[in-house]
């Protein structure tokens, strides 16, 4: 392993990928009210195919935001999300804690 090298961090991953020519898409949680699995500050990189490294919330909200990612590699739009108990998909998502979690989501390269 190559000094200053961390195979997990979503940021290393997505520095690997951009190098070898993969689109990327970077998701962070940039804030959080209440119980929120993740700390503001988390990452999650998802390339063009789906497959991702790191985390922003975990269960079904992580599977919406890889849905949601895949969708900013091929649009090259960012996006803003928002989970929360106040809305009606936070119980299907796994939020009924009381939480609150924005995520931001931006392609990068």
């Amino acid at each position: 392993m190559m000094p200053g090298h961390y195979p997990n961090d979503p940021l290393a991953v997505a520095e690997m990928w951009i190098g070898e020519s993969r689109s990327v898409a970077i998701a962070t949680v940039i804030e959080t009210w209440g119980s929120a699995p993740r700390p503001v500050g988390s990452h999650l990189v998802v390339d063009a195919d789906g497959n991702f490294e790191g985390s922003v919330s975990g269960g079904c909200v992580e599977g919406a935001v890889i849905t949601a990612a895949i969708d900013v590699v091929a649009t090259g739009e960012a996006r803003m999300l928002e989970f929360g108990v106040a809305d009606e998909t936070a119980w299907r998502v796994g939020l009924s804690c009381g939480g609150r979690i924005r995520i931001y989501i931006e392609r990068l390269g």
